[in-house]
């Protein structure tokens, strides 16, 4: 079975106002090399947006890959976890993936679970999740409390997104 991993970006504000990955982004970066370095692997997906312009959280992953050769794909258009998952399913099932592990941040998993777990499942795409061992301090666990509220409104909107893309 063809496999993929797929990494969730997160950004910060760098000290010169550009919009850098997290020091727990790079982590997750870390742990899927780990993984690709133990597993068969034949892609990997990177999903992260750009608030100013830059470089997209994607692409600073990409640039950061250390782990092994396998196809390295992005997807730079993403900012929030539900388009992390909509917006990668094409690229999976192009390359004819069906299964993806998904590597995320500790108090992160919840909601990478829920988004992943429907629309995956909704498209034939396995999933399993690696939880990193990154920084997981107060305000990363406020945040996810915060984002949990907005779960099923962000899971309805990827949803119409990827009923819109399927019928053009």
């Amino acid at each position: 079975m063809r496999t993929a991993i797929v990494i969730p970006g997160h950004g910060t504000r760098g000290r010169d106002g550009t919009h850098q990955i997290s020091a727990a982004c790079l982590g997750l970066v870390r742990e899927a090399e780990r993984i690709a370095g133990v597993t068969a692997i034949d892609a990997v997906v990177f999903s992260g947006w750009t608030r100013n312009g830059g470089p997209s959280e994607a692409e600073q992953m990409r640039s950061a890959w250390r782990g092994p050769e396998v196809e390295l794909v992005v997807e730079p258009t993403a900012s929030v976890t539900a388009e992390n998952a909509s917006r990668t399913i094409p690229l999976l099932t192009k390359r004819g993936i069906r299964r993806a592990v998904v590597v995320c941040a500790p108090f992160h998993l919840y909601r990478t679970r829920f988004f992943f777990t429907r629309l995956y499942a909704a498209h034939g795409i396995d999933t399993d999740f690696r939880v990193a061992r990154v920084p997981a301090g107060f305000r990363a666990f406020m945040w996810e409390v915060a984002a949990a509220a907005a779960c099923r409104r962000h899971l309805r909107a990827a949803r119409a997104e990827l009923g819109r893309a399927a019928s053009s």
